[in-house]
């Protein structure tokens, strides 16, 4: 049987509708649907960054609209949701504990995120900050002092906050809430009291497969060699994998312009019924899951996109915290922004288009009716842009009142 074949642009919609950002959202956010928009996602990744918003408050808006963010900390706090490594620290929804238990009892295998030379070294004041937790309940990094010799940085971490990740990463305790985005502990036994490793406990083979099978569903469609970055599995046979779904109707083979052989989610299948229209326009975080992936976005939507945030200043090409342009279906550009929190102010230092993208009424218009949302949601009552092409200057000016 010859496989359907699609457009370009009809693939890009299909990622698009599988991560929730084909159309706008349907109505105002209710809290429930945090939750719901990280599970539709698999995982919420973690970036604390917040010249604009914090990285997985962006996500959200970009699929919800203006929601409360202190509902992603409740819903933390209530237990749907918990913090492990999964593409890198992420929100994870509860029920997907048990695929990621069996890095948590092999932490050696963990990399940088986990010293047994420091665990062996320190076992001793580890064995008591577990009891101190045990015994006081909760803590942060930042209840504890640092050595008057300890250097400032994240290279230099105070022994406390040491032995929390070495501990996290461990599975010995988890974020149970935060507070102003810094993570509180506790014992996994008291976030987690009725899990057993015995009885909950997958196997490393079984909970791979689960998550092959959230990449598939989450990525909608996909090249074989784009699913394994999903929850950074290394060394994991996805060929075989990918056979087996193929074998079930998991997933069937389509034939995409330009990009040849992919694989469709079933769960998308009723889509290729009806005309695909895309009509949502939104501002992605850099950790977005469709952009997080650089040489996915540059295969599937052409577009070149490296975070500059750690590059230094004078070999940035375009700016700190540059953040991508959804418009409709296609990513049409990038601009440079900053939240002037003090003065109510979002900060527009330059947009750049997308070499070929004309500027027309409905990109205006859209772009224009996201950065309002955008800024709005971020408590701004103005938004000022420096810099943008000729085509987009004359319709803004320098800036505008949020309307």
């Amino acid at each position: 049987m010859s496989e359907t074949e699609l457009s370009l642009n009809t693939a890009r919609k299909l990622h698009l509708a599988a991560q929730n950002l084909l159309k706008p959202p349907p109505r105002k956010a209710l809290y429930d649907d945090v939750a719901a928009a990280i599970r539709h996602m698999s995982l919420l990744q973690i970036d604390t960054i917040h010249v604009v918003a914090r990285s997985p408050y962006l996500v959200l808006f970009s699929r919800l609209g203006a929601f409360p963010p202190e509902w992603l900390e409740m819903t933390l706090a209530e237990g749907k949701l918990f913090e492990y490594w999964a593409h890198e620290a992420c929100f994870i929804p509860v029920e997907d504990y048990k695929l990621l238990r069996h890095r948590m009892l092999a932490p050696a295998n963990m990399g940088w995120k986990y010293n047994a030379g420091w665990v062996e070294q320190h076992q001793q004041d580890i064995q008591q900050l577990m009891r101190h937790i045990e015994q006081h309940g909760p803590v942060r990094s930042a209840d504890f002092s640092a050595s008057p010799a300890q250097k400032p940085g994240w290279w230099s971490w105070k022994p406390h906050k040491r032995h929390l990740e070495n501990l996290f990463t461990a599975g010995e305790v988890m974020v149970t809430e935060r507070r102003n985005f810094q993570r509180v502990y506790d014992l996994r036994r008291r976030v987690l009291p009725e899990w057993d490793d015995d009885l909950h406990r997958l196997s490393e083979p079984d909970a791979v497969q689960q998550m092959v099978q959230n990449s598939m569903r989450s990525l909608g469609i996909f090249r074989a060699e784009w699913l394994a970055d999903y929850y950074r599995l290394k060394r994991v046979p996805v060929k075989p994998l990918l056979s087996q779904a193929l074998e079930r109707g998991e997933v069937v083979a389509v034939k995409v312009e330009k990009l040849g052989i992919m694989y469709l989610h079933r769960g998308l299948l009723p889509l290729l019924e009806q005309p695909l229209l895309a009509t949502a326009s939104a501002l992605l975080s850099p950790f977005d899951p469709v952009v997080w992936d650089r040489r996915r976005a540059l295969e599937l939507f052409n577009f070149d996109y490296r975070l500059e945030c750690y590059t230094p200043e004078a070999r940035r090409k375009f700016g700190y915290f540059v953040l991508p342009i959804l418009h409709r279906g296609a990513l049409k550009g990038r601009l440079d922004a900053k939240m002037l929190r003090k003065e109510q102010i979002l900060q527009i230092k330059a947009v750049w288009l997308e070499a070929g993208v004309k500027v027309n009424a409905s990109l205006v218009r859209d772009l224009t009716r996201t950065l309002n949302d955008f800024a709005r949601w971020q408590g701004a009552e103005q938004v000022i842009v420096d810099h943008a092409p000729a085509e987009l200057s004359n319709c803004w000016g320098h800036g505008w009142r949020c309307l």
